[in-house]
């Protein structure tokens, strides 16, 4: 039987074109579906930045400074931050912000859906009003906006958000999301996270402050500004009740808690008070200047940079010195300016009725002298003026406490005050009374000479006031602080401490343009006649310095003032008496390198640098001193730290001038510190006008120096020398530097012969004295390299014996003829 050809036909046309539209309808679902997928990929997922980048998240972090005892000292930042662990955090300040921000934070998955749909409403109900949405991002989305997207005002940017949210969740957890939030999170104030924002509002740890304070901290993520305590009090005040209401709501207080809590008021402050605001301002200044020179400003100048590489700076800083340096300073300027008047304002500002507290912030300007502070003056009432203070109060000024005259204008002080003047005035009373900022300034640095380490720098009256640097950065003329330099020169070049020099006129043929150049000494004298160079350096003649310098060779004394590091200078007579410019630095930098045995280099103010994980960045070669802590000490000899020191000058011809420049101190123009009663050497000097005058010199501990003058050279008056202003403010800050410090003396390089000489004739005196005495008037001890000493001298002492590193006096004899022996003297 034949089968059914029906079971075997092939479809109708009808089903074909139906299986083929199917067909063609799924290929094309799957091209839009593609296409779709494309278009998500292109507006959202696109160049969407990795979320492994968090887990190596290092936020920007303040530069720290640390002064030569390890003390924090100042710090460097554009964002103010302290970076905690989640684990540091105080429980109810967790709180605080997730009743604030995301009450679902640790249910969720990294979207609160509902907060999103209502955000996306109120988008759209707002769209082309120019008002913005609400923002509904979870913690979580915040972190990803800040950290990894950006703040673009965009529905895309929500959708980014979201998806970078879902794989950030995946990545960290709950705590580690938490710890990046409130560690970045800006909350005005320049505070970034929650614990600088701590210290800005309220001047405390975070652990310290209130529930209240907490909860104000938890506001400011949605607008710092909009709930600043000054301007927006009630405001703020009804916001932190509200996040206090929704931690009670969610059971994250108790009712007690709260009712204390909401009672508070905001307890903010005014103005944080720094601080570093009075550490060493030029000290840290300059060191801050250094820093930028090396490692750049912020992260796109490499990942050291000064304002977010989280870099911790060890200085030589020696708050107690710096802080002796900067009073002796300051009073000597204001002992020579005081009488002369009114210097004037500090500066003027424009206020508007009673803005004028923002007015004076925005100056930044302040005065640390004693208990000086800066004000500005906001209206004249009767016969006194109001005057506003930084820290929001105010005050008077009356007429009777105004009355010094307005320097080279005349009449009084209180006459010339203008609303919105800046002032320097001192409690008196009830009211206070206006000061006088110095017109003259001066630099003054302390340096430690066997490391090179700066250990003080004062550029001026106040850093807040004068930030330009006199220590480092003006250029002075040195005067007869260069003598010392110039004799250096002669010694490294045959001549002695007793080489005899005529104290005489002195001139020079200039060729048929210039004529003859005559010079003098120091008010006028044409000359004593033959001296040692002792006694010329000591009592400081111009005329013994240019003609020692005439016969060294001016090319060997620049050549030598060049590698003191003080100067590049042409080979000019007039340069051997200080007509060159440096600067302070510079000087004390070279007296420096003669207390060390002409062992020297660079100045240094920055020990090492670390970065955030405490690996040492620089110096390069910079190495650890094993067993340099007296902990770690294990018997064995002690161990020697790494110098980076070199020999500038000879070590004999430096203890020479170190030797003679001690009797500047006990016979010479530096007489005023004779009384400090320990080894000390040093020089004064005092240049053309005089402009400036300096004073430079100390002990085998530290060495200081310091000038004073006017920014813009004019004369100080005739009367004025090294030795009667610059002195004095040395033996000021040296009186309180070396209490309670060994009486050192400076230590003779081997080889060094010490003769007794006579003062003025260079000649070897003989013969035995008494103990303790010189046996006349003029007798001294005299450093001679071997074979230098005077003839006669040699030929009675056969050959020259063994120095050991030490010395005396210049003015004590050793004790007796065995202790000649034994030190290597000459009888």
């Amino acid at each position: 039987m034949a089968s059914d050809p029906s079971s075997t036909a092939s479809p109708t046309p009808r089903r074909r074109l139906f299986a083929r539209w199917w067909v063609k309808a799924l290929a094309a679902l799957a091209l839009l579906a593609a296409i779709g997928a494309g278009v998500f990929w292109l507006i959202f997922m696109r160049d969407l930045p990795s979320v492994d980048a968090l887990k190596a998240y290092e936020p920007p972090l303040p530069t720290h400074v640390r002064g030569i005892d390890g003390a924090p000292i100042q710090s460097y930042a554009r964002e103010r931050r302290v970076e905690l662990s989640y684990a540091e955090y105080p429980p109810m300040l967790i709180r605080a912000f997730l009743a604030a921000e995301d009450k679902t934070f640790f249910e969720h998955g990294g979207v609160d859906y509902p907060g999103l749909a209502g955000a996306v409403l109120d988008y759209v109900q707002k769209f082309g009003s120019g008002r913005r949405a609400k923002g509904g991002s979870t913690i979580t989305q915040q972190v990803a906006k800040n950290l990894l997207i950006g703040n673009e005002y965009s529905p895309t940017r929500k959708v980014r958000e979201a998806i970078l949210a879902y794989k950030i969740e995946d990545t960290l957890t709950k705590p580690q999301i938490l710890e990046l939030y409130l560690n970045q999170i800006a909350l005005g104030r320049n505070a970034f996270g929650v614990e600088a924002a701590a210290h800005a509002y309220f001047d405390k740890e975070l652990d310290e402050l209130t529930l209240g304070q907490l909860a104000y901290l938890a506001i400011l993520p949605k607008g710092p500004s909009n709930y600043d305590p000054v301007r927006h009090p009630d405001r703020a005040l009804a916001r932190r009740n509200y996040v206090l209401s929704e931690m009670l709501r969610n059971n994250f207080i108790t009712r007690a808690q709260y009712e204390s809590a909401n009672a508070e008021p905001l307890g903010t402050v005014l103005r944080r008070t720094s601080k570093y605001e009075t550490v060493g301002g030029y000290f840290v200044e300059e060191v801050r200047r250094q820093l930028l020179d090396k490692f750049g400003e912020t992260a796109k100048d490499g990942p050291y940079s000064v304002y977010s590489g989280g870099l911790w700076v060890r200085t030589s800083l020696d708050t107690r010195l710096q802080d002796l340096a900067a009073k002796a300073l300051r009073d000597g300027l204001i002992r020579y300016d005081g009488g002369r008047g009114w210097s004037g304002p500090i500066r003027h500002v424009d206020i508007d009725g009673d803005k004028w507290l923002q007015a004076l912030l925005n100056t930044n300007i302040g005065v640390d002298y004693e208990d000086w502070r800066a004000g500005i003056l906001i209206a004249r009432q009767g016969g006194e003026w109001s005057i506003g203070f930084a820290n929001g109060r105010t005050g008077s000024v009356p007429r009777a406490n105004a009355q010094m005259p307005v320097r080279g204008k005349g009449g009084t002080a209180f006459a010339a005050f203008k609303a919105g003047d800046i002032v320097a005035v001192a409690p008196s009373g009830s009211s206070f009374a206006l000061r006088s900022i110095p017109r003259i300034s001066g630099g003054f640095v302390v340096e430690e000479p066997a490391s090179g380490r700066v250990l003080a720098m004062q550029g001026g009256f106040d850093a807040r006031l004068q930030a330009f640097n006199r220590a480092t950065q003006a250029q002075r003329q040195p005067g007869s602080t260069i003598k010392p330099i110039v004799y250096s020169a002669a010694l490294d070049n045959g001549m002695t401490p007793a080489s005899i020099v005529v104290d005489g006129p002195f001139c020079v043929d200039q060729g048929a343009r210039l004529g003859t150049k005559c010079f003098r000494n120091f008010g006028g004298s044409r000359g004593a006649g033959p001296h040692t160079m002792r006694w010329g350096i000591e009592q400081s003649r111009n005329l013994m310095t240019v003609r020692t310098a005439a016969t060294v060779g001016m090319p060997r004394v620049v050549a030598t003032i060049k590698k003191m590091g003080i100067g590049d200078f042409p080979p000019y007579l007039s340069y051997a008496l200080g007509a060159g410019e440096t600067t302070v630095s510079a000087m004390v930098n070279a007296y420096a390198i003669l207390a060390n045995n002409g062992r020297g280099g660079a100045p240094s103010l920055i020990d090492f640098v670390q970065d955030r994980h405490g690996k040492v960045i620089w110096p390069e070669n910079w190495r650890a001193c094993d067993r340099c802590n007296a902990a770690d000490y294990d018997g064995k000899p002690m161990p020697r730290p790494q110098s980076r020191q070199r020999q500038v000058l000879d070590a004999m011809t430096a203890f020479q001038m170190v030797h003679i420049t001690e009797g500047v101190v006990q016979r010479g123009t530096a007489t005023v510190l004779r009384d400090l009663d320990r080894p000390m050497f040093g020089k004064t000097g005092t240049n053309n006008g005089p402009t400036d005058v300096w004073f430079i010199g100390g002990t085998p501990q530290f060495v200081g120096g310091l000038y004073i003058g006017y920014d813009s050279p004019r004369s100080l008056g005739g009367a004025a020398q090294g030795g009667t202003l610059a002195a004095p403010i040395f033996k000021q800050f040296a009186v309180k530097a070396y209490e309670g410090m060994d009486k050192l003396p400076f230590r003779a390089p081997a080889g060094i012969r010490m003769v007794r000489i006579d003062r003025g004739s260079g000649r070897p005196v003989y013969g035995t004295f008494p103990t303790g005495n010189d046996p006349k008037p003029g007798v001294i001890w005299e450093a001679f390299k071997p074979a230098s000493e005077p003839r006669r001298a040699r030929r009675r002492a056969g050959p020259a014996p063994t120095a050991t590193p030490t010395t005396t006096r210049t003015d004590t004899p050793p004790r007796d003829s065995d202790f000649l022996q034994r030190e290597g003297g000459i009888y």
